[in-house]
């Protein structure tokens, strides 16, 4: 393994265009070009495909095309979980769903951060990741955006369009920009 492969998977700066970076984002480009070209009816090869491209797919979850992700290995999803259409899934850290997830359209987990302070840095393509964890049986809307860091309670439902910038403890309904929690569950 590469330094900047180990520097990312530490959780310490890394520059994305390193090759060996570069040449797993690719691969995991063109499982996702096979998944995102299948049809209706092919239930078979997309769970084969997302075999071979997920670090772990439980029994009985799915995953709807057009899915996009950096890696994909990086991705556990766990029993009886569903990602809706145009989930984007940015596992430059490790993204963990629970059992019984239920992601609506165009949600997005973005676990890549960039300096904000240091341009210089930023110019020459160094960043960091924080890792995403989605607890069990918890409901996203669509539209959320989860940010890098950020651990969803399990049994919560966060509301469409949110944009979820903290923690969000367990049974809530939150929502909004920024998320924030409005009732016990």
């Amino acid at each position: 393994m590469g330094e900047h492969k180990d520097r990312m998977l530490r959780g310490e700066p890394y520059q994305d265009g390193d090759p060996e970076l570069v040449d797993e984002r690719r691969r995991c480009q063109a499982l996702l070009d096979e998944f995102n070209a299948t049809r209706s009816g092919q239930e078979d090869e997309r769970r084969s495909l997302l075999a071979e491209l997920l670090g772990e797919i439980g029994a009985g979850s799915w995953i709807m095309p057009r899915f996009q992700c950096d890696y994909g290995y990086l991705i556990r999803l766990g029993r009886n979980s569903f990602l809706n259409y145009d989930a984007i899934l940015l596992d430059c850290a490790p993204i963990t769903i629970g059992d019984d997830v239920s992601i609506g359209p165009r949600c997005q987990l973005l676990t890549a951060l960039h300096p904000m302070e240091d341009h210089e840095a930023r110019r020459q393509r160094w960043e960091t990741a924080a890792p995403i964890t989605v607890g069990d049986n918890v409901w996203f809307g669509g539209g959320v955006i989860v940010c890098p860091g950020v651990t969803i309670g399990s049994n919560s439902v966060i509301g469409a369009g949110s944009v979820v910038t903290r923690d969000v403890p367990e049974r809530v309904f939150a929502a909004g920009n920024p998320c924030r929690v409005l009732k016990s569950l």
